[in-house]
Parts: C-alpha cells; sequence; structure tokens
C-alpha cells in the first residue's frame, strides 16, 4: 500500500494542473446536478408540500363584526369538523397609495388596487402561517409586511391609504408569504382595527383547517356548519384552499417541462464532462502506467493507483460543489418560491447525497476502464504507446490536406489537430453541443416568454384605465358607494382633452348552452379595435353576433373557431359566432369576449366594481397631466383614473431567471470540459510546440493554433447544437402552454429570427474558444528548450 500510496501522491504532484482542472470540473459538474436535481424535485407537489408546512387554511371566512362577537367568532373553532382555527383577526381592504421614492416600477401618487390587510400580532400559528422572505414582521404602529406575491414593494417603501382621515401613512418592514393567500398584507391587529374608516363595521377574518377538505362539497359543508353557529348573516364571503390549489398546481405544472429540460441537459452534461475529464486524464498516463508495470505493478494494482489519482481530487470538488450548489440553491430557489408561490424550498439532503454518491461513482467507473485497458498492454506496448501516441499516423491526411489550402500554416495545423484524436474530439463536441443545446433554448424561452407577457398585457390595453366603481374607504360592508353613470363617464373621457380613443368594458355571469355552470362574459362598448386581446388564432370581433374566447373555453365547450354557441341567461338565449381564440389564463379561461350589443336580449346586468374604462392617449399627452386633468372632472368620491401598469407575471420572471442562472452553469461547465481537453492536448503535445517554436513559430501564432484546434470543433458544435435547441424548445413551449391550458401564438412558438440563429450559431465556436483560452496561453509563454526537454 505505502508503494501505491507513493504513485498516488507522485502522480497527483506531477500532474498538478491536471488535477486543479478535475477538481475544479468536478466542482462546476456537481454543483450544476444539484441545483438541477433539486429543482426537479422541489416542482414536485410544491403547493402540497407548502400547505403541509406552513398548516395552510382548508377554508377562511369574513365575517361582519356588528352581527357576531369575537367570541361568538372563537367558539366556531369547535365546530364539528374543524380540527384548528386562527383568529379573529380584524380586516380591512383599502387603496395603497405609494410616497416618493417608493415602489419599484409604482408611480408616485399612483392609487393601486384594493388590498386585503389583516392584523396578525405574528407571523406563526397553528393556521396559515406566514413565511417571512425578507425584513421582520409588523410589531407596532406604523408598519406593515407585505405579500411577496403581491406589487413589487420594497422595505423601507412607504404607504398612505388617502380615504382614510389623517391618510396614514405605513411602512413596509418585511416580506412574506401564505400558501393559503389570505392576506394581501398584514400589519397589528391594533393598527388594523385604526385603519377602519369612520361609519363602517369592524370585519374579522377566520381561517379554518377541516377534517374532511378534499372536495368543494365538504368544503362547503363545513363552510354551512360554520354559518350555522352564527348569528343569521354573520358570514360576508368564504374562500376555498381548493381553487388556490388549483391555480399554484397549473402554474408549477406549467414550470416543470422547462425545469425538467433544464435538469436533464444539465445532469448529461455533468456525466459526460466527468468522464471525459477522468478517462481524458488516465488515458494521458498510458506510458507512465508502462514503466510501473516494468517495475513489478500487476494490472489491478495500477488500475487502484490511477483510480485513487482521480477520487482524490474528484472527492474535493464533490464536497466543494455541494457546498456551492446549496450556497447557490438560495437565490435560484427563491425564484421558484416566486414562480410556485409556495414558501420555502430548499435542497434535500438526499439530493447531495445522492448526487455526490454518483458523481464518485461516474469517476471510479471512467478511470477503471481506461486504467485496466492500460495495465493490461504489455509493458513494451505501454510504454510505446505513451512515447509515439502521436505518430501512429493519425490525422495525417486531414494534415496534408489542409496544408493544401491557403491557410497561414498555424492555421491549418490547429484545424487537423482534432483528428488526431477523433475520441477524444467527439466528446469534446458532445460537451460544446450540450452546452450549445442549453443557450440555444433559453433565448428560445426568453423571447417566448416575454412574447406571452406581452400578450397578456394587451388584456387591459391603453396607458389609462377608469374604474367606474369602487369599494368602500376601509373596512365591512356600510356605506357601499354609489355605482356611477357609465355614460355620463364616458363622455367626460370623450370631452378630455388628449383622448385619443377609448372602449367599456363590463362584467357579467352568463350560462352557454349544454354545459353546466356559469362563465363570464365581458361585453365591450365602443371600438374596441385599437386595443385587442393577442389572438392564438382567427381574428378580433367586429360586429355584434361575434365573440372571441379563450383555449380554456373551448376546450370546455368542445368547440372551434368559426363554431357557434348559444349563451343563455334565465331562459333566454343569444347565439354567438366565435371568430377568435385569444390568449387568457384568467378564470382557466372560461370567459367570452363580445360586444355588448350581442347580450342585449340576455338582459344581463354587469357586476358591480367591473364598469372599466380603457383609453388611449393622443400622441404627445403627458399621462400625468392627463390624470390630473381627467380626476378633476370627475369629481371626488366616485370614478378615479390611473395609470394602467401592466402586471409582470412572477412565473414568468422565475423562468427567465432560472433560465438565465442555468444556461450560465451548463456553459461554464462545457468551458471547463473544453479546457480540461485542451490541457492534455497541449501538455502531450509540449514537444511538438517546441519543434514548431524552434523552427520560427511566435508566440501569437502558436496561440492562434491552440485556438484554431477547437474552432471546427465549436462550428461543429453549433451546427449541431442549435437545431437540437430548437427542438427542444419546440417540444418543451408547447408542454408548458399545454400545462397552462391554453394554446400560444405564433410568435411565442416561433420566436427565433435569423439574427438571432446566426449568433447561436457561433455559440459553440464562442464556448470552445473560451475554453481554450488559458491553455493557449501556455502554449504560447513555454520556453523552446523546457518544450523540447518534454516527453
Amino acid at each position: 500500500m505505502s508503494a501505491l500510496g507513493g504513485v498516488v501522491r507522485g502522480g497527483l504532484g506531477r500532474r498538478r494542473v491536471q488535477t486543479l482542472v478535475m477538481a475544479l470540473t468536478v466542482t462546476m459538474a456537481v454543483t450544476a446536478s444539484v441545483l438541477a436535481a433539486g429543482l426537479v424535485v422541489a416542482s414536485r407537489a410544491p403547493f402540497a408540500h407548502a400547505f403541509a408546512r406552513q398548516n395552510g387554511a382548508h377554508l377562511t371566512v369574513r365575517a361582519d363584526g356588528a352581527k357576531a362577537t369575537a367570541a361568538q367568532l372563537a367558539a366556531t373553532a369547535r365546530v364539528p369538523g374543524v380540527t384548528a382555527a386562527a383568529g379573529p383577526d380584524p380586516v380591512v381592504s383599502l387603496r395603497p397609495t405609494v410616497e416618493e421614492g417608493s415602489g419599484r416600477g409604482i408611480p408616485p401618487g399612483e392609487r393601486l388596487p384594493p388590498l386585503t390587510v389583516v392584523g396578525r400580532d405574528q407571523a406563526g400559528g397553528g393556521v396559515d402561517r406566514a413565511d417571512l422572505t425578507a425584513g421582520a414582521w409588523a410589531a407596532g404602529k406604523g408598519q406593515i409586511v407585505v405579500n411577496a406575491d403581491g406589487p413589487p414593494f420594497a422595505i423601507g417603501d412607504r404607504l398612505t391609504f388617502q380615504a382614510l382621515p389623517g391618510r396614514p401613512t405605513l411602512t413596509v418592514v418585511g416580506r412574506a408569504r401564505s400558501v393559503s393567500r389570505t392576506a394581501g398584507a398584514w400589519v397589528t391587529p391594533a393598527q388594523a382595527t385604526a385603519l377602519v374608516a369612520p361609519g363602517a363595521s369592524r370585519t374579522y377574518q377566520m381561517r379554518y383547517r377541516l377534517r374532511a377538505a378534499g372536495t368543494d362539497a365538504e368544503v362547503a359543508r363545513a363552510r354551512a356548519a360554520i354559518a350555522a353557529a352564527l348569528p343569521p348573516g354573520t358570514l360576508d364571503g368564504a374562500a376555498s384552499y381548493l381553487k388556490t390549489k388549483l391555480a399554484a398546481e397549473r402554474t408549477s405544472a406549467t414550470f416543470v417541462p422547462f425545469v425538467v429540460a433544464f435538469g436533464l441537459l444539465g445532469l448529461a452534461m455533468s456525466v459526460l464532462i466527468i468522464g471525459v475529464v477522468v478517462s481524458g486524464s488516465v488515458g494521458a498516463a498510458t506510458r507512465r502506467i508502462g514503466v510501473l508495470k516494468s517495475l513489478g505493478f500487476t494490472p489491478a494494482q495500477v488500475a487502484r493507483a490511477y483510480v485513487g489519482q482521480a477520487l482524490i481530487p474528484a472527492a474535493a470538488g464533490t464536497g466543494l460543489g455541494v457546498v456551492l450548489a446549496n450556497l447557490l440553491s438560495v437565490p435560484v430557489l427563491r425564484q421558484a418560491e416566486d414562480a410556485y408561490g409556495a414558501g420555502s424550498l430548499t435542497i434535500a439532503p438526499w439530493v447531495d447525497a445522492a448526487v455526490a454518491a454518483g458523481a464518485l461513482a461516474v469517476v471510479a467507473a471512467t478511470a477503471l476502464v481506461p486504467a485496466l485497458r492500460a495495465g493490461r498492454l504489455r509493458t513494451i506496448d505501454a510504454i510505446a504507446v505513451g512515447r509515439t501516441g502521436r505518430a501512429t499516423g493519425r490525422g495525417r491526411g486531414p494534415r496534408r490536406l489542409l496544408g493544401r489550402l491557403p491557410l497561414p500554416r498555424p492555421v491549418s495545423l490547429g484545424l487537423a489537430d482534432p483528428f488526431t484524436r477523433p475520441g477524444r474530439s467527439a466528446t469534446m463536441i458532445a460537451s460544446v453541443v450540450l452546452g450549445t443545446v442549453g443557450v440555444t433554448f433559453c433565448a428560445g424561452l426568453a423571447l417566448s416568454l416575454h412574447s406571452v407577457q406581452h400578450g397578456l398585457d394587451h388584456r387591459s390595453p391603453g396607458e389609462v384605465v377608469v374604474r367606474a366603481d369602487g369599494p368602500p374607504p376601509g373596512g365591512g360592508p356600510a356605506r357601499p358607494p354609489k355605482p356611477a353613470d357609465p355614460a355620463a363617464v364616458a363622455a367626460k373621457i370623450a370631452a378630455q382633452p388628449g383622448t385619443r380613443a377609448y372602449f367599456r368594458t363590463g362584467r357579467a355571469q352568463i350560462g352557454v348552452a349544454g354545459r353546466a355552470g356559469a362563465v363570464n362574459a365581458v361585453a365591450y362598448e365602443g371600438d374596441s379595435s385599437w386595443g385587442p386581446y393577442t389572438m392564438i388564432s382567427g381574428r378580433w370581433f367586429r360586429s355584434a353576433g361575434e365573440a372571441v374566447v379563450p383555449t380554456g373555453f373551448l376546450r370546455a365547450t368542445g368547440t372551434r373557431v368559426g363554431d357557434t354557441v348559444t349563451l343563455t341567461n334565465e331562459g333566454r338565449s343569444a347565439p354567438v359566432r366565435v371568430v377568435g381564440e385569444a390568449l387568457d389564463l384568467s378564470d382557466e379561461g372560461m370567459t367570452v369576449l363580445t360586444p355588448a350589443a350581442s347580450l342585449a336580449g340576455l338582459r344581463i346586468e354587469t357586476e358591480p366594481g367591473s364598469v372599466q374604462f380603457n383609453v388611449d392617449l393622443a400622441p404627445g399627452t403627458g399621462v400625468r397631466a392627463y390624470l390630473a386633468s381627467l380626476n378633476g372632472v370627475l369629481g371626488q368620491g366616485g370614478p378615479q383614473a390611473q395609470r394602467n401598469t401592466s402586471e409582470a407575471s412572477t412565473t414568468i420572471i422565475a423562468m427567465d431567471t432560472l433560465a438565465g442562472m442555468l444556461t450560465a452553469m451548463l456553459v461554464a461547465v462545457a468551458g471547463l470540459g473544453v479546457l480540461n481537453t485542451v490541457v492534455l492536448d497541449t501538455r502531450e503535445r509540449a514537444h511538438d510546440l517546441g519543434v514548431h517554436r524552434a523552427l520560427g513559430m511566435t508566440p501569437g501564432q502558436t496561440t492562434a493554433m491552440v485556438l484554431t484546434s477547437v474552432a471546427g470543433i465549436g462550428l461543429v458544435a453549433g451546427a449541431a447544437g442549435v437545431p437540437l435547441g430548437l427542438a427542444l424548445h419546440a417540444r418543451v413551449l408547447p408542454a408548458m402552454g399545454e400545462s397552462a391550458g391554453t394554446g400560444l401564438p405564433a410568435g411565442a412558438l416561433d420566436p427565433y429570427g435569423a439574427p438571432l440563429l446566426a449568433a447561436l450559431l457561433l455559440g459553440g465556436l464562442a464556448i470552445a474558444a473560451a475554453g481554450a483560452l488559458l491553455p493557449a496561453t501556455w502554449a504560447a509563454r513555454i520556453r523552446t528548450a523546457t518544450a523540447l526537454r518534454t516527453e
């Protein structure tokens, strides 16, 4: 063992550069593998895991404090079927306004949509624990914790509630996430009580965990039992976790195809790179193995020695890679948390252990095979292979052919070099191909996600929106606002200088013949041709009797674009022809978009608070000045105009960020694979480099020769990797759309333009050149005499 130990130590000391490169490569490969496997595992039922960990609420109710006391509400925790309860906590619904210097991307003074603010003295508890993602929990007056899935508020931002007396201002001290989606923000109970508007009744929130909550019927029975235990009319509303669960599972299902694609790419590349690095390192030591055999070492002892030489740096790299992966998982999994809305995600310990064991097993296997093969060679053959491996005739034909071309000699030598060791060149091509596939897929995914986000923004076009109705200024159901006259609001918008175009929409619940249950109807009044939805197929409606519907509606009703569907309401019916399929993920796609005249025969009433005007401004009109002028005309206490701000999807942002992170990791691993291969190659060719230098090759020409030796590989890898990346994109993106329950517009399915494809084709060349740059620099700096003495 002492002799073998000396061989191992001597080999590691003699090949310090290769040992360092092997350790770094294994580190990056293990890091990529742990992150990839961890993301795939985290994508499995993230809502269910988070719901169990946070003790999520199966049922959340809102109760009128004027009809039931806090004690009566607390007593509902003993209703049969309830296993745990939290509350009663005061709750108010308020419209915040951001102060100057607050709110990333939100203009100061802009009134935001209503925010449900719950008074809770702690984030924990037996039901619906909130996970703090940043900052601290509200501990006193003037502090507020915002939902991490809500508007992009940062810690330190100041929110003012202008509808309340004294215009109270609260400072954001933390961001938290509740898997049950029970609040948009949290304050202390005393602060929540202080935010109730004068004259409004107190409203409370109760959260329950139920013994049976697997179906809507079971949750409804629990709600009925709780309502029966309270004075009549106490419950103002209730929310079941099942709807939140459905939305969360659809989001995570959308995420899974993309994560799995990157995960498999990362795992495949990691196994390939480790195999290339280890087998290349052992294969390069064939002559040394012959020397050891001449000294009396058996093939088994030789194999053990070289497996040990591979495992020592690999073990160090594996340990470092696991640590690095868990550090990098913090920002990576934070993006996944934002996408899933699932609270804190971590790398499972068994993933660390499995990847580490797998990496060391791959290292041992890939080192054992070439070591045994070399160990079984006759001693004289092993020594001869080591000394004359480059003089076997391989590559002479391509070298002669390229030498006849009108190319500089260093370039022709470099281009011919991959043919000398075709096996090593093939593995290098494979690693660069996988890196190019990742870059191509990531670029297409980012463009597709941007196209989808842009398409979703089209659902509410125009720079300004005017909502004709609003919630009470704070607190409970007292003093509901009087609905504004839509015709009067429309007249004021039309008369306002700077208005270029506008239309009005209102929502109502209607039926569809042949289908149980109601769907949403969005009735348009005015010319909406300037602001249609993004179309997947067909066109936007042009007249009464035509309708546009999302993919979800078509699938649920079994209809296609061009079919006629019959809308119903209380015994009345109205046929409409479906002329287009629109991109819309809200309400599971069960929406009908049509002119109001199409629904005239149904005599429907629009839902309170649903009437909205979308306004397009004339060129050169300032939004701020227009808002101030129009709100002055509309008056106080009625409809309010506000800037139309698009809502960026946290899922899309998370996918985009994750794709960039994982692609950078794949490219780094591919580059290290190239680096290791070129290091082995230049070390083996040190004597040849010395001959070239002695014949007058300059350091610049030496660098060019080494870089050119990987240029052809990079171009071939780019030519192979780009089509594979396109194919992966073409397979994964429709699967993501299918998981989200929607088709995708043509711009999202085919985002690649000619300039981008040309750049991507050069991506393999860039990866190969970056990996070869360091050994090329070393080759240029080696002294001629030193190189000529190298065996």
